[in-house]
């Protein structure tokens, strides 16, 4: 009886007397339920927009070694676009039925997602039993990013696992596994492409030769076994390089939508450009032995940069900015000021702004919010350096950095009574 008695206390409900308890108790319900409902309602439930179908397809007619590059680009229903190695490694998906391996899919790329959100708790020296914890999960499952990644069951929560596996050994010095993570990334789609630079800058060699290598080999392997290897390059690659005016946030995209001159795209790309790279510059000159600050910060300035002003930006690709949006912990972080959460707050709700009542304005508000908040976030990050940087050098301090100057914590008062 006194051991059912103990058992039973220790399953009773603590009550919280700290606020870092408060908060714990009151988000981890809330994220965990709110993964469950994403992962097993949301995404089984699926939608219109299918990604998962066509690798399916793909995947099966690769197996079977008939042609994959087949897709009909006059229509705007998801098409296969993976490379010959991509195809490699998602051919094991075919091996069952099209329903039970999409429910794996989603259940992979969820798990994904959570080690990612893991690995990031680690890499700024975070646990489980922070209260950045369940703050972290609860964001990532209610954003749009990670909520339509498991809907359309797509690859992007292996290629966010990708990304923070890189920059996590990229900081540890584990150089060569470093290349391994990212490399596997570029293996289906090159989306981080871009950070490659960090290693370039960071002198890292030893990264690119698992970077590159990686899928050079699984193309070598997958190139024989294909079908129609060289359609990739004839028919698919052509049309990644076209810039298309639908499902399209990037300027060029929204820019082609509404009809904009095409000495205007141009001109707000060069102008963004130039905010980018004054971004850059002031981070590699001033932050680049602050490690954590500078590879956090600068990957999210060189993906937005991507996804703003490349041929293609999707809302989901945001999901890349996660390391950028965690470094907020960080007391020298670019992201503690309200504007850099309202551009956060464009392209990572789920919030549909289409109006019954108001609809052109609708319309414009839910076609235009990634663009914006993509467009806002490098300005702010570049407003925030900026700033630092003349606020520095007017204080005559620049050789000392261009971090804002902290106040000394107050001593504590000791109490002389009794």
């Amino acid at each position: 009886m006194y051991r059912a008695t103990v058992f039973l206390r220790q399953l009773e409900p603590r009550t919280a007397r700290t606020t870092a308890e408060v908060v714990k108790f009151a988000l981890w319900p809330l994220a965990i339920m709110t993964v469950l409902h994403r992962v097993l309602v949301k995404a089984v439930n699926g939608a219109r927009t299918d990604d998962f179908t066509p690798v399916y397809r793909a995947a099966l007619a690769f197996l079977n070694h008939k042609p994959v590059y087949t897709a009909n680009f006059n229509w705007v229903d998801p098409h296969y676009l993976y490379p010959p190695s991509g195809t490699l490694l998602m051919a094991p998906i075919a091996v069952i039925d099209p329903e039970r391996s999409r429910w794996l899919f989603i259940g992979v790329n969820a798990i994904a997602v959570i080690v990612a959100g893991y690995l990031l708790l680690r890499m700024f020296d975070l646990t489980i039993s922070s209260v950045a914890a369940p703050i972290l999960l609860l964001g990532m499952f209610s954003s749009e990013t990670v909520t339509n990644t498991l809907i359309f069951t797509n690859i992007n929560g292996l290629v966010l696992l990708g990304e923070v596996a890189f920059l996590l050994l990229l900081l540890r010095r584990r150089d060569a596994w470093s290349g391994v993570a990212i490399g596997l990334t570029f293996a289906v789609k090159p989306i981080l492409a871009p950070l490659l630079l960090l290693p370039l800058v960071t002198k890292q060699w030893k990264v690119f030769v698992t970077a590159l290598g990686i899928p050079l080999i699984l193309t070598a392997v997958a190139w024989p076994l294909s079908a129609d290897p060289m359609d990739f390059v004839h028919r698919t690659l052509p049309y990644l390089m076209e810039s298309r005016d639908y499902f399209n946030s990037a300027i060029v995209g929204n820019g082609a939508y509404y009809g904009l001159p095409d000495l205007l795209i141009l001109a707000l790309r060069a102008a963004f450009a130039v905010v980018v790279l004054v971004s850059l510059w002031l981070l590699y000159r001033y932050y680049r032995e602050d490690r954590l600050f500078f590879i956090t910060t600068a990957t999210g300035v060189l993906l937005t940069a991507s996804f703003l002003l490349g041929s293609l930006g999707q809302m989901y690709y945001s999901m890349m900015l996660f390391p950028l949006l965690m470094s907020v912990v960080l007391r020298n972080s670019v992201m503690r000021n309200w504007p850099a959460w309202l551009a956060v707050y464009g392209f990572m709700t789920f919030d549909s702004w289409l109006s019954g009542r108001f609809p052109a304005s609708g319309r414009a508000a839910e076609y235009m919010k990634t663009t914006l908040g993509w467009s806002l976030l490098l300005l702010v990050i570049c407003g925030v350096l900026v700033a630092r940087y003349v606020t520095a050098k007017r204080e005559g301090r620049l050789e000392r950095g261009i971090d804002p100057v902290y106040p000394e914590p107050e001593p504590e008062k000791v109490s002389v009574e009794a």
